[in-house]
């Protein structure tokens, strides 16, 4: 049985060391070297420049707004999505999901094409005699498209947990004299945590490190720190800087996937 098991999971072992972990080596190596392969901390030092920390901040300001109204928009949704029939629930469900079968790119330019000056929806409102807006190439916009584009990763783990809570667990609740708010506050509230802490990973985490979001909606105005370092790599062709900049970014992910694990150890808040 171990050698059958040894050929089930070797494909992926090699998938894992060919796409993930050799990237992650280079980035270190990179990080942690300059251009003459000398070891140095100087790569990571360049975070202490004002313009990185500017680019630093506002991801983090940008991407905990998005993870704040995702999570807004996304509980109250999985509850009434947890209270309908299941056949109109996999139809709405579905609905969040097919949106992600349309390349990224493609749904940021749709975003782009509609909020800019002469876009459709100003159109449509000086169609009206409204007043136009004017958000296009402004962190507001950069925030519609996080919002857009990582909603369902807040959705579906919060979902999926909800609908596992035993409606016994809530009737013998309310059987004992709780209201609906001290039913929500101690019952369902405590047990969906797994699933927020998940969703809120799975938003912030592509919301901090996202570049194509701020380059197309920002009008590559506004610099995130993912758009510092795709410069680094793209137009400086500076590895290294770009590679100890990306070590700096690294930590905020490990934290968050240390703050998900510590709060959903069983997977429970897995969306897929």
């Amino acid at each position: 049985m171990s050698k059958k098991h040894s050929l089930l999971y070797g494909p992926y072992l090699l998938w894992t060391a060919a796409f993930i972990l050799i990237p992650l080596l280079l980035i270190l190596y990179y990080g942690l070297t300059d251009h003459n392969g000398a070891f140095t901390f100087a790569n990571i030092m360049e975070m202490g420049r004002p313009e990185n920390l500017k680019a630093l901040y506002l991801a983090l300001l940008l991407s905990l707004i998005s993870t704040v109204i995702c999570l807004i928009l996304a509980y109250p949704l999985a509850m009434i999505l947890r209270g309908m029939q299941l056949q109109a629930t996999g139809l709405i469900v579905m609905i969040f999901i097919i949106p992600m079968w349309m390349n990224f790119l493609l749904r940021t330019l749709a975003w782009q094409t509609l909020l800019e000056k002469t876009g459709v929806i100003n159109n449509i409102l000086k169609y009206f005699h409204l007043p136009t807006l004017n958000i296009i190439n402004t962190p507001y916009a950069i925030i519609l498209g996080m919002v857009y584009n990582f909603l369902p990763f807040m959705l579906l783990p919060i979902y999926n947990v909800l609908i596992k809570i035993d409606p016994n667990v809530i009737n013998a609740a309310k059987d004992l004299g709780a209201n609906d708010v001290q039913t929500f506050t101690k019952i369902i509230f405590p047990l969906s945590i797994p699933g927020v802490v998940s969703g809120i990973t799975m938003v912030f985490v592509p919301s901090l490190t996202t570049f194509v979001i701020s380059d197309l909606l920002g009008g590559s105005k506004i610099l995130l720190i993912g758009n510092v370092i795709e410069q680094k790599f793209k137009q400086g062709n500076n590895w290294n800087v770009g590679s100890g900049l990306s070590l700096v970014l690294m930590i905020f992910i490990l934290i968050s996937m240390a703050i998900m694990q510590k709060y959903d150890k069983n997977g429970e808040g897995a969306a897929f």
